[in-house]
């Protein structure tokens, strides 16, 4: 078999290469790196120095050890399905790809715990505890593909994170390499309540500018006794968000409870897994309860008494596990299937009261109006994280950079009732000048104050987060003149 060799004279490719075991484990054609230029934010596209392939802890402290010695920006990325723009190289980094540790390393049912590797697929390891009655709760639209690593890095939701929370909620430990190649430890034994500091929380959501997470400790949960689906239609998007108050103000935390309107219903049933919805209903709502059986058919009572006060047109609980499947695979390709019904299209993630539904979607509606592009709405409604999709056609000059306004102001009537500009997508790059919505510009020093702490030289995921100089350095410099 003949050797694979490198056919470069940059001194790092060679350097990089032998710290990973050689050439196969390393990307430095443009032809190749062309596939890394970006994540699931395909409006920025930026390539980088070199990808590299470690199969293991050590190899990534090598790689991070080497890269602080020689100055060499760096990041890591998981499965690239990130919407925020938070692994694309900007900076001509060397990417640190984890996809090769994706082991399953232990499971303790006993504890109700799993440990994996970062490259672990996060639908993977509900498949793989299924069959023993357990599952992991935390479950993106991305969840067949998407990397438990990289859910780590922003803290990623799902649909049912209303009743059981979003990542952090479910990390007990983290291995984690700092970015001078050192390698710690955090939550020991599984155990994240240790005295001090709430470091896992601080680096869960921390979208990469930290460390590298290479060993996650996850939380697993014991399989509900019973479940049941709901799925509502509702002729105005205003009684469907009623609905939704009025089922949270009833008492009853659904595992679900997710909403999508007209746009968004014409993509998903344009899409892989059309299911029937009504193609002249203005909104339909999903909604899901689970726990022990005893009371599940009197919430459900309960649900569909409400859906009827707020003049649903039509209410229906699964008949099996088949249709519920089905209701669920159609919601979830949510994103995916605008694609069926305009050739790009960005998604926004924003967070709002519940309360302000009806006005937030209307501002949105204007939204829509005065930049002449079309706004799909598919949200978890229940906890108020928004997803508008802006759908737009980079080849017609001008409409990427209208889109990009549009999710921004989006984001700003968001920020202005109360809420903030991101639920589980991370800020990334995209959002970066929209975190002034939420935070003035000494909080946002305070913050990339503890960003130093770890990453002094800041050559980790650069750029990424905050927002870009200026303002930020102005006030740094009067507050030192302030304290002389």
């Amino acid at each position: 078999m003949a050797i694979k060799r490198l056919k470069t004279k940059d001194k790092h490719i060679h350097s990089l290469a032998k710290l990973t075991g050689g050439p196969s484990n390393i990307l430095y054609h443009k032809e190749d790196l062309i596939a890394y230029d970006c994540d699931g934010f395909t409006i920025h596209k930026h390539l980088p120095k070199a990808v590299v392939f470690p199969k293991n802890t050590e190899e990534v402290a090598a790689i991070v050890k080497y890269c602080s010695e020689y100055q060499l920006p760096f990041l890591a990325r998981g499965a690239g399905t990130g919407l925020s723009g938070g692994a694309i190289p900007i900076n001509g980094e060397v990417i640190i790809s984890l996809v090769k540790m994706k082991k399953l390393i232990s499971v303790d049912l006993e504890n109700r715990r799993a440990v994996v590797e970062p490259g672990f697929v996060n639908l993977k390891l509900t498949n793989s505890i299924a069959d023993k009655g357990y599952y992991y709760a935390p479950d993106p639209s991305s969840q067949y593909c998407c990397t438990i690593g990289g859910n780590v890095a922003e803290n990623a939701g799902g649909a049912h994170c209303l009743k059981y929370g979003v990542t952090t909620n479910h990390i007990l430990g983290l291995e984690v390499v700092l970015p001078n190649g050192e390698i710690i430890e955090i939550g020991k034994n599984g155990i994240p309540d240790s005295p001090g500091y709430d470091l896992l929380g601080l680096l869960t959501g921390s979208e990469g500018t930290l460390g590298i997470v290479t060993k996650i400790t996850v939380r697993i949960l014991k399989n509900p006794e019973s479940k049941q689906t709901v799925l509502a239609y509702f002729d105005s998007v205003s009684d469907g968000s009623g609905a939704v108050s009025d089922i949270i103000s009833a008492g009853i935390v659904p595992a679900a409870l997710e909403m999508m309107d007209k746009v968004a219903i014409e993509g998903v049933e344009a899409a892989a897994f059309p299911v029937g919805h009504p193609r002249d209903i203005e909104a339909v709502l999903l909604i899901e309860v689970d726990g022990i059986s005893a009371g599940i058919d009197e919430q459900i009572a309960q649900i569909l008494e409400v859906c009827t006060k707020w003049n649903v047109r039509e209410v229906k609980a699964a008949e099996s596990d088949a249709e519920r499947a089905r209701w669920w695979a159609n919601r979830k390709t949510g994103f995916g299937a605008m694609g069926a019904i305009s050739p790009d299209y960005l998604v926004q993630d924003g967070v709002i009261p519940r309360s302000r539904l009806p006005e937030v979607l209307e501002k949105i509606n204007q939204i829509s109006k005065e930049s002449g592009l079309r706004i799909a709405n598919i949200f978890h409604a229940g906890d108020g994280n928004l997803h508008p999709l802006v759908l737009f056609d980079s080849r017609v000059p001008g409409q990427t950079e209208a889109a990009l306004k549009a999710g921004s102001a989006c984001l700003q009537v968001c920020a202005e009732v109360g809420g903030t500009i991101t639920g589980e997508h991370g800020v990334g790059i995209e959002k970066r000048e929209e975190m002034r919505f939420v935070f003035t510009d000494e909080e946002i020093l305070a913050q990339t104050k503890v960003r130093e702490v770890f990453n002094p030289d800041n050559l980790l995921n650069a750029g990424k987060l905050f927002p870009s100089p200026g303002r930020c350095a102005e006030v740094k410099k009067e507050m030192k003149a302030a304290a002389q």
